[in-house]
């Protein structure tokens, strides 16, 4: 992947040259199942190429798990972001969440708590970790310690600061009214496994960092937040943070992460004794790539069978970064764009007990908060670098989706119960648990490329003599897959009421080359696929999306041989 962003282009509902568009309706408020078969196992001997088309055949298929509205709901106020989730030493799921009455940001904000005992298909009763009616309390992670003992840190604006500096424009006035990533960064402990909480809370101590003393405060006011799961390492805790430099447009203007590090915290009784310290060492956290832009945030961390430590965030660049440290988080390896396409949104990594990876992430090169939806995931496994272990990462799948493309889906977690996975995640008015296939998670691991049960699959391989646009390499009832401009691939779909056509990406026609073909038209989010010599075609320097939307009013044929 390179550093250079990829040109942005609009991506429509339907694709482009699309005869016909339809608005599909919100997919939080319907459940919709697919249950139509499309193709059949066929080899097209007759044709002067090596075609092979491989396809599964599916009658009333069950309703696609992908569909977040399949999902059960974790109940909230109306506001509901980061339902985060820690296994409790009595069996339960205990999940913390920020929710409130109004939007994200406004009066009433705060950190609630729910227990579950059946894996998220019923929850007890919220309790208030800080009431609605105290000053904002937000974006909460838990840490169990080594007693069972369970601890949440949160943001809180203790000083009851109700308006901060900021850029003009776009804050007319130089004022920002939006209080919930600043003031202090603290925590509270459960001892009852999440039933309830102490009753004061505890600061952490940050150390200013060139970001802190370089805001409008010069840094005795802080600005930050927190999305980042808190992990254990070599018997100390480590809780991420975001820095923030200012506020103006996209809201925060500079970002940079860090890890508040407690060497005692799993073990001290005490909470008044606990310590802190803030790594990186020096005064610059985790930045974005040289050349990259100012930010740098929603830092996500694993930890590699070495103790190497990957740190995965978001940029403003068309994609993620990712950078190791080797030395326990005081020291961080340059960084370095992540080979997958990423707007400005959480992407996770999660190490699982098997020892691999999940990446969730958008997988197109946008540069702001749009589009998360789908949901994209690959999955990693070790191998050798040059300074230690690293993550190699596999071609993404689906795996999560809503049928309205405005819905964004996002900061997730992951469970493991016995054998089975389950992923949390919001559209910051809906937050649910899903779970995952473990097949899905299986083919991640070992490259096997899904398809789509309920869709179109072409798998075949291809030597043409020329580029020429228009030869028909495939066709049948309201299908063609032939070579396009550009040198690229197309295929078309109709059902003589649209036309639907989506591109391979340009150059990925090599005249003279035997080349492997995997085109995917999966039904369930109406998205197509490209995968040419085993390469995803993300849209490259060329555009935003390498992957298609076609219309969801399209009547996908069955006959199509």
């Amino acid at each position: 992947m390179t550093s250079v962003p990829p040109v942005e282009h609009n991506h429509a509902t339907i694709l482009p040259r699309t005869t016909n568009r339809s608005d599909h309706g919100n997919a939080k408020q319907k459940q919709q199942a697919e249950s139509r078969s499309l193709i059949v196992p066929d080899n097209v001997a007759t044709m002067p190429l090596l075609l092979l088309l491989l396809a599964a055949v599916a009658f009333s298929q069950p309703a696609d798990p992908r569909l977040i509205s399949n999902g059960t709901v974790i109940p909230d106020e109306s506001y509901a972001d980061q339902p985060y989730i820690v296994k409790t030493d009595d069996g339960a799921w205990l999940c913390v969440m920020t929710t409130g009455p109004g939007a994200e940001g406004a009066g009433g904000q705060h950190v609630i708590s729910l227990r579950s005992t059946d894996r998220g298909k019923t929850w007890d009763k919220a309790v208030d970790v800080e009431p609605n009616d105290g000053p904002e309390a937000s974006y909460a992670v838990l840490l169990k310690a080594d007693s069972g003992r369970i601890y949440v840190f949160y943001n809180h604006n203790t000083d009851n600061i109700r308006q901060v500096i900021g850029d003009n424009p776009p804050y007319k006035d130089g004022f920002v009214r939006r209080v919930d990533s600043l003031g202090h960064f603290v925590f509270k402990y459960s001892d009852d496994h999440g039933r309830s909480w102490s009753n004061r809370r505890y600061d952490i101590p940050q150390r200013d960092f060139e970001i802190d003393r370089q805001n409008p405060y010069q840094g005795k006011l802080k600005f930050f937040w927190n999305v980042g799961k808190a992990f254990r390492f070599n018997g100390a805790g480590y809780v991420p943070l975001h820095k923030v430099g200012g506020f103006g447009r996209g809201f925060f203007t500079r970002s940079e992460g860090v890890l508040l590090r407690s060497p005692n915290i799993l073990t001290e009784p005490d909470p008044a004794k606990i310590t802190w310290e803030t790594l990186p060492e020096g005064d610059k956290g985790i930045r974005a790539p040289a050349g990259g832009g100012p930010i740098a945030e929603e830092q996500s961390f694993a930890v590699l069978s070495d103790g190497a430590i990957f740190c995965v965030f978001r940029t403003i660049d068309g994609s993620s970064a990712y950078t190791y440290s080797r030395d326990g988080a005081r020291n961080w390896e340059p960084a370095k764009y992540m080979p997958f396409k990423h707007p400005r949104a959480a992407n996770f990594v999660w190490k699982t007990a098997n020892g691999k990876y999940l990446y969730w992430f958008h997988n197109h090169g946008g540069k702001d908060y749009a589009d998360r939806n789908p949901v994209w995931m690959s999955g990693g496994k070790e191998t050798n670098g040059p300074n230690g272990r690293v993550i190699e990462w596999g071609p993404p799948e689906i795996l999560l989706y809503d049928h309205d493309p405005a819905v964004r889906m996002s900061y997730p977690d992951l469970v493991e119960e016995q054998g089975r996975y389950y992923i949390t995640e919001t559209q910051k008015e809906i937050a649910r648990v899903h779970e995952i296939d473990a097949r899905l998670l299986e083919a991640l691991w070992s490259r096997t490329p899904v398809r789509p049960v309920d869709g179109i699959t072409i798998d075949m391989y291809v030597e043409l003599p020329d580029a020429k646009p228009g030869q028909v390499l495939r066709s049948g009832p309201g299908v063609v897959l032939q070579t396009a401009e550009n040198n690229a691939f197309s295929i078309i779909l109709s059902d003589g009421r649209t036309i639907n056509r989506w591109d391979s990406d340009p150059g990925t026609l090599l005249p003279g080359k035997r080349q492997h073909l995997l085109v995917r038209v999966d039904n369930g989010p109406k998205i197509i696929t490209f995968m040419i010599d085993g390469k995803f075609n993300d849209g490259g320097a060329a555009r935003q999306f390498g992957w298609g939307r076609y219309s969801p009013n399209l009547r996908l044929s069955k006959d199509f041989k």
